[in-house]
């Protein structure tokens, strides 16, 4: 692993801005409110589960923080700079919010692998077409990657000779070998048993200890946010119903309707 990726100095973190913020946030569709207000701050390094009832609005967060989508009101500001309007209060130029992108990585329920490239290229492809790096460099950091996520001998295979848990670990070394500031999970065990799923939350479980990108994860695997959080987020009906370090909303939360999702899920 480079030796300046992910490392910071605890005294710079404490100074530094919020990695991602969210102000005032609200996103509808028609009239129908998907996020009401949301105001939510996540710090370098930190590590954020946001935990609710489906529908809540959980993954239109990661969404906004991607930029695939954007926000009906409020400003989303990534390490204290807008990611919607400059300093003159106009929307970001197309290149601006490239730029901005660039510093997340995002992984989805669903693989999308290209099916007909070897793992290997699957991980090159972007940092040499879109950010021109030299093959071999490239290579070689998805090499490290690989052997992060276990699967350094799948290289010269193909998506379709794996199975979906090593599909999954690949899709998380591909965001990875980009080198995101901020790393986005949404519900990527959802599509997978729960043998496979186990797989690739272990993957996550290093990334998160063995590196200080931020992350922001959305899950119904609670007994992994209650492990790799630093704090959990609760959500209904799009807004935050509480929030704490995940012993605190596992053993002691304060609102009955965190109870009550809590005693829905792992009872399930």
């Amino acid at each position: 692993m480079e030796a300046s990726y992910h490392s910071t100095v605890a005294a710079a973190k404490i100074q530094a801005p919020s990695a991602i913020e969210f102000r005032n946030v609200t996103m509808a569709y028609g009239t129908h409110t998907v996020l009401k207000d949301l105001d939510l701050a996540v710090q370098p390094g930190e590590k954020v589960t946001l935990i609710g009832p489906s529908g809540s609005g959980k993954t239109t967060v990661l969404r906004l923080a991607m930029t695939l989508e954007k926000p009906t009101g409020g400003d989303i500001r990534l390490f204290g700079e807008s990611m919607l309007y400059g300093q003159d209060g106009q929307r970001l130029p197309a290149r601006d919010e490239a730029r901005m992108r660039r510093r997340c990585g995002m992984v989805f329920q669903q693989y999308n692998l290209f099916p007909h490239l070897t793992v290997l290229d699957n991980l090159i492809l972007a940092p040499s077409t879109m950010r021109g790096e030299a093959k071999d460099k490239a290579a070689h950091r998805a090499m490290e990657y690989l052997r992060m996520v276990g699967l350094e001998e799948k290289k010269d295979s193909y998506p379709s000779q794996l199975s979906g848990g090593q599909q999954q670990r690949i899709a998380i070394a591909r965001a990875l070998v980009l080198r995101p500031e901020i790393l986005l999970l949404d519900e990527i065990t959802s599509a997978l048993d729960p043998e496979l799923a186990g797989e690739v939350l272990d993957v996550v479980r290093d990334v998160a200890r063995e590196t200080n990108v931020t992350l922001l994860i959305v899950t119904h695997e609670m007994r992994f946010a209650r492990e790799v959080s630093d704090r959990i987020v609760v959500f209904e009906a799009g807004r935050i119903i509480e929030q704490g370090t995940s012993e605190k909303i596992f053993t002691n939360p304060s609102s009955d309707r965190t109870r009550a999702f809590l005693q829905s899920v792992l009872n399930h």
